[in-house]
């Protein structure tokens, strides 16, 4: 049996940088996260002068994310319309119907995005498209990263809802009830296992 040949110092000093690179490679592999409870889902309008929020309780986020390679991101929200709560019971009916959601036709709305843009520290823009009513827009979420055990995305977002025929017809005096919609969320995850 013949011994390995010993490194000489030329392929020692090559065989650590390969190394370090092999390690880094295997690091930098993007995350698959889960939503977990203490997540919202949440838009404010106003009718009339008077402000409401609006919450999506049974809202479901996937992400993979690795911060080292925010373009290779994903991420995916599906938002259950029919869920849609301000509080007001004979908001919440009016939001549901024809005018507004359709929830009956169309019940559920989904945000998705391919790639991150780095805003500096852990600000990122995901610009991501909205499915709502059979239409789909562009729609930018800008979104603060908190790593951790349990990260947390931090985001907000702007929603012209005439893009999507929210409120069109008698209600599209945006005198009475603005076109842009606040989004904010924020999801707490926890890795996918």
């Amino acid at each position: 049996m013949q011994n390995a040949p010993r490194p000489t110092p030329s392929t020692r000093a090559l065989s650590v940088p390969l190394l370090l690179i092999a390690l880094v490679a295997g690091n930098a592999a993007a995350a698959d996260y889960q939503q977990v409870p203490g997540s919202a889902l949440t838009f404010a309008s106003q009718y009339q002068g008077e402000v409401f929020v609006g919450r999506f309780p049974d809202f479901r986020t996937t992400l993979s994310f690795d911060p080292a390679d925010p373009g290779a991101a994903r991420l995916d929200v599906v938002i259950p319309l029919a869920t849609a709560s301000t509080k007001n019971p004979e908001r919440d009916e009016t939001l549901l119907g024809s005018d507004f959601f359709a929830s009956d036709r169309f019940p559920q709305a989904r945000y998705t995005a391919t790639g991150f843009r780095p805003l500096g520290g852990d600000r990122y823009a995901a610009d991501g498209t909205l499915s709502l009513r059979g239409i789909s827009k562009p729609v930018t979420l800008t979104f603060t990263w908190t790593p951790g055990e349990r990260p947390v995305l931090t985001g907000k977002a702007t929603v012209k809802r005439l893009d999507f025929d929210i409120g069109a017809g008698d209600w599209a005096d945006t005198a009475d009830l603005p076109n842009e919609v606040a989004v904010s969320t924020k999801v707490v995850f926890s890795p996918t296992e």
